[in-house]
């Protein structure tokens, strides 16, 4: 970042606000208007702060990778030939070309599909910002905020009394705010699995617009696909979880119910098999019979490989993992309580991951708090199960994953922020049927 950021990103800051304050009255009631511009401006916060902490205290990362040493060169092209631009945009990762080797061989992380994907979108915004830095990570900034309202404002319809909280809990999480704003995969992915969520919730509650919620929510969809497959996965089991249990809900005679219940169960996994064998089809490290290998090479290289190279010393280990199935689902818990809950105040080893280690400790707090103030019966008998499965399922599932397949609180602390809206809303369903039980 330089001179050109100083000059640039503050038209942008205003144009945007004002975009903000246009829109607004659209995008609000008369509860949730007063978080708007200020959940905006957190994460205009929360990317500036981002970009600032990589260059001066890590000399660098992804998010320079990704801009600096990749859309720029998209950028560089379109100005001297915009055919030429055109054609890396609508090109794929690793497609070497005559015509534009000349730039595509700049891209550090050309060869990645998921991460030049990334890359051709923040090449986008480039156009618009010429190529500065922190002028486009307010547009990505506004994308995840965008999918962060979105939900919120589902979660809010269904539970007004409980705004304030919805909105701690959507828009002001600390990680999400930092994490979850700049030029990283983070921010896109996240902004995407809100937004799913939300056209989720417009096709089986509010029942609004239902197909062009369709075409939206895979088209979201698509672009999880297209950077992090296995976010789309965990997102794929919990909605048909959620869609299961909808639709047994719905049945009002008991007796139906426990007839239908195993039909309805064998139906649901049997799609759900073939829907994830459709997803992960072209991507074999993701299918079924390869995702524990996946994890250990994964977790492996981040713990011993690039993380042990760049000289990181926050690793650490559940346990062996072997690339066998057994072992990987039998580092399930472990794997779920380092996401949620850890590093541990004793494990803390550099600023960043003392922020982390308080959100968590807070985390962990409520956490027993909710098990120890609801009976297990209350949420059985709630309408609001499926969205309680819904929660619960994601962050469980996604935790896991991640948890397993990181060895690095470095770098789980930005892989886990996905979950981090889910979870906070899971505590607030339990809390609020605790306060109509």
């Amino acid at each position: 970042m330089g001179i050109q950021d100083l000059i640039i990103t503050p038209i942008y800051f205003f144009l945007l606000l004002i975009v903000a304050y246009i829109i607004r009255p659209l995008v609000t009631n008369q509860d949730t208007k007063p978080y708007f511009i200020p959940g905006l401006l957190v994460k205009f916060v929360g990317a500036t702060a981002l970009g600032l902490i990589y260059q001066f205290y890590y000399g660098g990362g992804d998010t320079f990778t990704f801009h600096t040493h990749g859309s720029r060169w998209i950028w560089e092209a379109f100005m001297n030939n915009p055919l030429i631009g055109v054609k890396m945009l609508l090109s794929g990762g690793g497609q070497y070309d005559g015509s534009f080797f000349t730039y595509s061989s700049r891209i550090w992380m050309y060869r990645d599909e998921s991460s030049y994907f990334l890359i051709k979108i923040i090449a986008i915004f480039d156009i618009l910002t010429f190529s500065t830095y922190s002028a486009t990570s307010l547009f990505f900034a506004s994308f995840a905020f965008s999918g962060l309202w979105a939900l919120f404002s589902a979660f809010q319809k269904l539970y007004p009394k409980q705004t304030y909280k919805f909105s701690l809990a959507c828009l002001f999480i600390p990680s999400v705010i930092f994490w979850g704003s700049g030029i990283l995969k983070d921010s896109v992915t996240l902004g995407a699995l809100c937004w799913m969520t939300f056209f989720l919730f417009q096709i089986t509650i509010f029942k609004q617009n239902q197909l062009i919620s369709l075409v939206f929510l895979l088209f979201f969809g698509w672009i999880i696909f297209s950077i992090k497959i296995y976010i789309l996965l965990c997102f794929l089991v919990s909605t048909i979880s959620y869609l299961y249990l909808q639709n047994l809900s719905r049945i009002k005679n008991s007796i139906v119910k426990i007839i239908l219940a195993p039909l309805f169960l064998v139906i649901f996994v049997g799609a759900g098999y073939l829907i994830l064998n459709k997803v992960t089809e072209g991507n074999s490290r993701y299918t079924i019979d390869r995702i524990a290998e996946t994890a250990k090479i994964t977790a492996y290289d981040i713990r011993y490989g690039w993380g042990a190279r760049q000289g990181d010393n926050s690793g650490y280990t559940l346990g062996e993992l072997d690339g066998s199935f057994g072992s990987f689902i039998s580092l399930a818990p472990k794997g779920i309580i380092v996401t949620l809950f850890r590093p541990w105040p004793w494990e803390v080893k550099n600023p960043l991951m003392l922020l982390a280690a308080i959100e968590s400790l807070f985390f962990l707090c409520a956490t027993i708090y909710c098990i120890y103030t609801i009976r297990f019966s209350y949420i059985l008998k709630s309408s609001s199960l499926p969205l309680v499965l819904f929660c619960l399922s994601f962050s469980l599932l996604f935790a896991f994953a991640i948890g397993v397949s990181t060895y690095n609180f470095g770098t789980l602390m930005r892989y886990k922020i996905p979950i981090m809206p889910f979870y906070s809303s899971l505590l607030i369903l339990i809390l609020d049927l605790r306060q109509n039980s």
